[in-house]
């Protein structure tokens, strides 16, 4: 009889080293779009039985590892895995909830700081990238929650275990890749919930505390201070840490910068990149270099990987070590707006409907469909 994992427990694998097959049974195109690290595809549909080209091929993959299978939500999955099953294959297994649990799979990660009364935690979205964290001070006993996701319990959680009290709850910008939890978040705590003050020019449907460039939300003697960064959002805010980190959002990431016309569509996306080339010069190059650089997503490539560095492991570098790895650095402004507007990516899946709950101005039925739209890879970089 075959068995089944949990995305944890194939995490686990994955970073243990083990030996195994993973057959990703969706069609090609989701597939080649954003699958688990070293996954094999064979398509395989609900009716579908175990014919002898599939057998054949899997039996090339597989060798004597053992076989886990895995699909969008655990359906073909389980279909291949009683098919496998019932023709002899003695170590099956599927992995329960698919891609959907694959993409709620976070890692947590503490930051290393200088000063030992700053708590920084990095919690990375292992499927998707996104990139949320938890600021505080020890001293203080409070501490704020920047970018949260829509699984909102793991930071209440952790400020608990850490002896902290979640004081405010900050959004970068209105995400467009993932449904942010920090309403939510702000509400069941009753806390403030903070965005940058040119979010009252984006028809937002709630209210919310703004923050004007160089304001500051205190924790004890901890100052996180909101800077204007406008350039992939308008309402694009920055949070500097003290003097320990800057907490970037979608304006700056390890290796690029936020792409400009997910707000401004794409007609004006040279005008997102003017104002990207403006923050990135005088706004965020101008910070001290020391500076440890805390982005909002790192990026997930199409088989699983994390471009910078492996899940567990803090997403970050000093902003002088960025400065020197970003080729968009160093371009003129004419040449940095080109580079920003050509050759973008795909648009994130479903990013209008997401940017209208981020909003406030659309809802889903329950949390499972709000999953359903943001599954799969982030594509906020340019």
């Amino acid at each position: 009889m075959f068995t089944q994992i949990t995305a944890r427990e194939l995490a686990e694998k994955q970073d243990d080293g083990d030996d195994y097959l993973l057959v990703d049974t969706r069609p090609e195109e989701s597939y080649e779009s954003w699958h688990v690290t070293d996954a094999k595809n064979l398509p395989f549909g609900p009716t579908e039985t175990l014919d002898d080209d599939s057998r054949a091929q899997i039996d090339d993959w597989a060798g004597d590892k053992p076989i886990l299978t895995i699909c969008g939500k655990g359906a073909t999955s389980t279909t291949l895995a009683a098919e496998l099953d019932a023709n002899g294959y003695d170590d099956v297994s599927v992995v329960k909830g698919g891609m959907r649990d694959w993409n709620a799979l976070y890692e947590r990660v503490s930051v290393d700081t200088d000063d030992e009364d700053i708590v920084v935690v990095q919690f990375q979205r292992r499927g998707k990238g996104c990139l949320s964290y938890l600021v505080g001070s020890k001293t203080a006993g409070e501490a704020v929650v920047v970018d949260a996701t829509q699984h909102t319990d793991q930071y209440v959680v952790t400020a608990a275990e850490l002896g902290l009290e979640v004081t405010h709850v900050l959004d970068t910008h209105v995400h467009a890749d993932h449904v942010s939890g920090g309403r939510a978040l702000a509400e069941a705590l009753n806390v403030p919930y903070h965005l940058g003050e040119r979010a009252t020019e984006r028809d937002l449907d709630f209210a919310f505390e703004p923050l004007g460039d160089g304001d500051a939300v205190s924790l004890g003697d901890l100052d996180v201070t909101a800077l204007h960064a406008p350039g992939h959002t308008s309402e694009m805010m920055v949070y500097r840490v003290g003097d320990e980190a800057v907490l970037t959002g979608d304006a700056l990431f390890l290796d690029s910068l936020g792409r400009t016309e997910l707000e401004l569509g794409d007609d004006d996306a040279a005008k997102g990149a003017e104002m990207a080339y403006d923050t990135l010069h005088e706004t965020l190059l101008a910070l001290p270099e020391e500076l440890t650089v805390l982005p909002g997503h790192v990026t997930v490539t199409n088989d699983g990987r994390f471009a910078h560095g492996s899940p567990g492991e803090a997403v970050a570098a000093s902003l002088s070590q960025v400065r020197e790895s970003l080729s968009l650095a160093g371009l003129e402004r004419e040449a940095f707006v080109e580079r920003m507007v050509e050759n973008t990516p795909e648009k994130p899946d479903n990013y209008e409907t997401i940017i209208g709950l981020n909003r406030g101005v659309e809802s889903v039925g329950s949390d499972r469909e709000a999953e359903m739209l943001e599954t799969g890879a982030n594509n906020c970089a340019a």
